[in-house]
């Protein structure tokens, strides 16, 4: 392999695999599959979710491929390997089929009353920097989740 090709998949699997560093200059970023869920489904879709902050915001965006009727999505809050409460709600609606962009958006608060105890913006980003928050998105074939990722 070429040592340009090479580098390009170095680039590429440090942009999915994410990185523990804080969000200064970065982003955080989790890689969603069946085999992460609790307990683990047998799927062949996957995802990606990404989280930025800017400002006063915290932007995000979830990508999904090979996934049929997703009726929600959400960012939970539990370590790996645990279920937890929903935390913010990435999406919800009429059961949709997507291989691209599912959601993307601004988050200003968590969901009003999330039992994760995030008042506001300051503690789901500090949910996220502890590495104890992942996102999960929900379809009518798996309506606990078909695919999973924790956020790092």
């Amino acid at each position: 392999m070429g040592k340009r090709r090479w580098g390009f998949c170095v680039l590429l699997c440090l942009f999915f695999a994410g990185s523990t560093a804080l969000f200064a200059g970065g982003n955080l970023v989790g890689h969603l599959s069946g085999d992460e869920e609790v307990p683990p489904v047998d799927t062949k879709a996957q995802g990606q979710a990404i989280f930025k902050l800017r400002d006063d915001s915290l932007s995000y965006k979830l990508i999904v491929a090979n996934i049929q009727n997703v009726v929600a999505a959400h960012l939970h809050c539990a370590p790996e390997g645990a279920n937890g409460p929903v935390g913010v709600t990435l999406f919800a609606g009429s059961p949709v089929t997507v291989n691209g962009i599912l959601a993307q958006g601004e988050l200003l608060a968590p969901d009003p009353e999330n039992v994760c105890g995030w008042a506001d913006l300051d503690d789901v980003i500090d949910a996220l920097e502890t590495g104890d928050t992942y996102v999960n998105v929900h379809t009518l074939s798996h309506l606990p989740g078909e695919i999973r990722g924790q956020i790092r």
